[in-house]
């Protein structure tokens, strides 16, 4: 009788931790994605990124 009253006890006190972990996911990635549109927005980035575009398209066929 007490296992598995404590069975359920401890099974009901997780019930929320699979939408916590994709709430702390989803904010994970936010910065992720946050960060990495600093650096390639950053303007060492963009004049790299944009000499490889010239140079791509001045390239002889």
């Amino acid at each position: 009788m007490w296992r598995r009253a404590w069975a359920r006890a401890k099974a009901g006190g997780e019930a929320g931790m699979s939408t916590a972990e994709y709430a702390i996911g989803t904010l994970a990635a936010c910065a992720l994605a946050a960060v990495l549109y600093k650096v390639v927005t950053s303007g060492a980035v963009s004049s790299a990124l944009q000499s490889l575009i010239q140079k791509a398209l001045h390239a002889p066929f």
